[in-house]
């Protein structure tokens, strides 16, 4: 990687004030003043300081966030009149191309995976991949035996349209409480998927994506990078 975008990318500024900083003799690779900005380096492993601070931590090629979206909220990268999820962590990654990996309504609150590694997001929205997303919904009406039955078989829509399987399960106490874990990814999917049944969903909060949870530390709005441990998990049930 160049030396320019290195240090754009690691301390958030322009590309222009990366070459300022290496052409006034600030910036040393391993030990050398480099003043040259199209230096190549490997990022992984070079030393490079600036002004005598060593940059901490190693280059991270990809970001990965978990997001608790509040209600209210879209999932979007930008939008002309709503705030987005995106706007929500831009300010602690000004130089990453953020994106959600899949969306959630915007009155729908929970798990949403802010990345800039597009392989990865295009692997787990990939219909053949089948990750897995859980919800917990509430209905308005108790959730019935043919319901979960209907969800087991694959639920036809009301355009015709046969759906994968799913589980809908009582998620203890409240009858209206259900959980929902899907392998597909369809427009409205679970709001229509109960209408079938004549029941409607007063809320829908996704709580875990190709096995990862969200952190129950993380309040309406909140986020955190994701572990090693679960970004591979996230890997490993897009590779499946």
């Amino acid at each position: 990687m160049r030396l320019d975008k290195y240090l754009s990318q690691r301390l958030g500024i322009p590309r222009s004030e990366s070459r300022r900083l290496a052409a006034r003799g600030s910036v040393t690779v391993n030990g050398t003043v480099c003043k040259k900005a199209d230096t190549q380096l490997d990022e992984h492993t070079a030393a490079v300081c600036v002004d005598g601070q060593p940059l901490a931590g190693q280059y991270r090629q990809f970001v990965y966030l978990m997001l608790n979206k509040p209600a209210g909220v879209v999932s979007a990268a930008r939008d002309a009149r709503d705030t987005t999820v995106v706007d929500l962590a831009a300010g602690d990654y000004p130089r990453r191309q953020l994106f959600p990996a899949g969306r959630l309504d915007k009155t729908s609150t929970g798990f949403v995976l802010l990345t800039d590694d597009g392989a990865l997001a295009h692997d787990i929205l990939a219909p053949g991949r089948h990750v897995e997303k859980e919800y917990l919904v509430t209905l308005d009406t108790p959730l019935t035996p043919e319901m979960s039955a209907g969800f087991a078989a694959g639920v036809t829509l009301a355009d015709g349209q046969t759906l994968a399987p799913a589980l809908a399960e009582p998620a203890g106490g409240d009858p209206c409480r259900v959980r929902v874990v899907l392998r597909q990814g369809v427009y409205h999917q679970i709001k229509r998927m109960f209408g079938v049944y004549g029941a409607g969903v007063n809320a829908l909060h996704r709580t875990a994506i190709g096995g990862v949870a969200l952190d129950a530390a993380l309040a309406p709005g909140d986020y955190r990078e994701l572990t090693e441990p679960e970004v591979e998990t996230l890997r490993a049930a897009a590779r499946r």
